[in-house]
């Protein structure tokens, strides 16, 4: 994959610092983009540090303008963009309230980045990525959003939903666009703030008794973007242990 660039967004942290870790391994050069620059240039710099080819960069996905500019800065390292992974979302217990107890600016928030993020993203991106053999776009979904009862889940539900439109749109364009679905994922942050009642709960609805992992999600990540996936677009992979499954 030399000569080629993916980018991740929310790649400061969690996902999409594996993911950029993932996809640089492969040798894709791997542009992090988050709210946070100084995170994303750690991840960027660790990255470099393994051997790698890496960039990080603040900005933030509900910004047009700044996204603009930013996938314009990715593609001038390669002359296009491979991959676009659309990672950044809210997803803190803050954001996980009811509805009521959050009011309509807390909800706003959650759809515009979790929502517009993606669709900013992606047409920031689509022009750079127009034409190039076997460009992929990766939305971040959530089993929340194929279980209802949350905005969360909701504004996830919404990305499973858009990964579908933007297939049908960026096909004549060569581009593929999928979604992953992850479970309960044991990263660090879970292990450490999800109370262990809750996710003793979660584990119950599961059909598989073993623990999910990162590596789970960034496996499906490289399986999607990857050549073996040529074949297949407009689908959400629920990585969750068979918890979400259904028709």
């Amino acid at each position: 994959m030399n000569g080629r660039t993916a980018v991740i967004t929310g790649g400061g942290r969690g996902f999409g610092k594996a993911f950029g870790h993932a996809l640089a391994a492969a040798g894709y050069h791997a542009v992090l983009i988050d709210i946070d620059g100084t995170e994303a240039e750690a991840a960027a710099a660790e990255i470099r540090a393994l051997g790698h080819s890496a960039t990080g960069f603040a900005g933030d996905v509900t910004d047009e303008a700044a996204m603009a500019q930013a996938m314009a800065q990715a593609a001038a390292i390669n002359g296009g963009i491979d991959v676009l992974v659309n990672n950044a979302g809210l997803h803190s217990d803050e954001y996980g309230q009811p509805i009521l107890k959050m009011g309509l600016a807390k909800v706003r928030r959650l759809f515009d980045v979790n929502v517009l993020g993606v669709v900013c993203c992606t047409l920031a991106a689509h022009p750079w990525m127009k034409g190039r053999h076997g460009a992929s776009v990766v939305n971040i979904s959530s089993s929340a959003g194929h279980m209802g009862g949350s905005a969360y889940g909701d504004s996830k539900l919404a990305v499973a939903g858009l990964t579908i439109t933007f297939a049908r749109e960026l096909a004549p364009d060569n581009i593929r666009v999928n979604a992953i679905s992850p479970g309960l994922i044991l990263t660090e942050t879970i292990r450490n703030e999800l109370p262990e009642a809750t996710k003793a709960r979660v584990k119950a609805m599961q059909m598989l008794g073993t623990d999910g992992e990162e590596k789970h999600i960034v496996d499906a990540l490289v399986f999607l973007v990857s050549e073996k996936a040529a074949f297949i677009t407009g689908e959400t992979l629920r990585v969750t242990g068979g918890m979400a499954a259904g028709v």
